[in-house]
């Protein structure tokens, strides 16, 4: 119903900055909450940040307030991620998703999953 494509990962040196995007096609993602999470080698995939359908609201988990910005393009349905300050422990796999609703944000319950994208950060 709802296909999700992320891209944009890649490898950067600590304190440089990444953009990733994620597109939807199948169906429109204007009624969606959009999230993004991540998952390092041999660890839980976890909350990273999500934005609601009409993007007046955002959220982010603690590791990554300050330096990582989540916005939307519906008319592109296109959600994004900024990624600034980057660090050796943001290195993981990332994975965009998109809710139907209503449950929590950081709820791993998405109905929709991206096959993800690394994003790998040097030290």
């Amino acid at each position: 119903q709802v296909m999700l494509v992320e891209s944009g990962g890649g490898l950067v040196q600590a304190g440089g900055s990444l953009r990733l995007s994620c597109a939807a096609s199948g169906r429109t993602v204007t009624s969606l909450g959009m999230g993004w999470f991540r998952q390092a080698p041999g660890e839980e995939r976890i909350f990273v940040s999500a934005i609601t359908s009409s993007a007046d609201m955002t959220y982010y988990a603690d590791s990554v307030k300050g330096r990582f910005t989540i916005s939307r393009d519906n008319s592109k349905n296109t959600v994004y991620l900024q990624m600034n300050s980057l660090e050796p422990e943001d290195t993981a796999v990332y994975y965009c998703a998109a809710q139907r609703g209503p449950i929590s944000f950081w709820d791993t319950r998405y109905d929709y999953w991206g096959q993800g994208t690394q994003v790998t950060v040097s030290s």
